[in-house]
């Protein structure tokens, strides 16, 4: 009886390790098998050398634990980076549609425990492939550290554009799509919490201008669809514009240029 009370006792006292490790990996998006014993005997309110005699010298212990709770430890990347890779491989193939969590975990090699610890559903799952592989990297890059010319702002802006539509996998299509024929599907749900950042980096980029006097006083949301409309048109067209037009179409490159002096002889101030 008493060695029965003491496998109990083991088994609870797992447990309450499963459920601390996996919020601590949760929390740093990585696999538990990433997670430092350090770390979790500091979450769990222990010693890391106590930790370790409750879980009999090793961790091997704590990591088949949470295997028999449904989720993998992992030792690999961690699940996030190969959740965000496997979704933006199955966008980019199949669009949006093909995206659920179940053909996730399968691409990824993961549990669907784990992604449902890492992300929160699948409309998390697809804000994170958004945030990695749009614009907004680049855009944030640049505000950090912004031309002094609001010439090269614009330029710098519409290289970003350019550079997120064409990094592999081809993600952005396959989201301007989704949005275009679904205003309320997962693209739309997404990117609501992708915009309020996207509009932080411009904001950034173009009111110093504004205030300065140098660009006329419009809303931010109106310099942006003046900025940024023309050459999102021109990349999303691109498939039925260059088989069509041929050598008669302007490059991408040239269309940048041509757009941005477009712009600028729109928005800057007359002297």
């Amino acid at each position: 009886m008493r060695e029965q009370n003491v496998q109990e006792k083991g088994h609870e006292q797992l447990s309450d390790l499963v459920a601390v490790v996996l919020a601590a990996a949760r929390e740093r998006g990585r696999d538990v098998a990433d997670v430092p014993l350090t770390a979790i005997a500091a979450e769990a309110g222990v010693s890391r050398s106590t930790l370790l005699r409750r879980l009999g010298g090793s961790r091997g212990a704590l990591d088949e634990a949470v295997r028999r709770a449904g989720v993998d430890p992992g030792g690999r990347r961690p699940v996030r980076e190969r959740a965000i890779e496997a979704a933006a491989q199955l966008v980019a193939e199949r669009g949006l549609g093909a995206v659920t969590l179940d053909a996730v975990a399968e691409r990824a090699g993961c549990s669907l425990p784990s992604l449902h610890t890492v992300f929160d559903g699948r409309d998390g799952l697809l804000g994170a492939v958004y945030e990695l592989h749009g614009p907004l990297p680049d855009l944030e890059a640049l505000a950090a550290d912004p031309p002094e010319r609001l010439e090269d702002t614009v330029r710098g802006l519409y290289r970003a554009v350019v550079a997120a539509f064409d990094r592999e996998p081809q993600v952005l299509p396959a989201i301007f799509a989704d949005l275009f024929s679904r205003p309320d599907g997962p693209a739309a749900r997404a990117m609501r919490a992708y915009v309020p950042r996207l509009f932080d980096s411009l904001s950034r980029l173009l009111l110093p201008h504004v205030e300065a006097g140098r660009v006329q006083q419009l809303p931010l949301p109106t310099l942006a669809q003046l900025l940024l409309g023309p050459i999102v048109t021109r990349i999303l067209l691109r498939p039925v514009l260059e088989p069509t037009l041929g050598p008669d179409l302007p490059t991408v490159d040239e269309s940048c240029e041509l757009f941005a002096e477009a712009f600028l002889r729109a928005v800057v101030r007359a002297d």
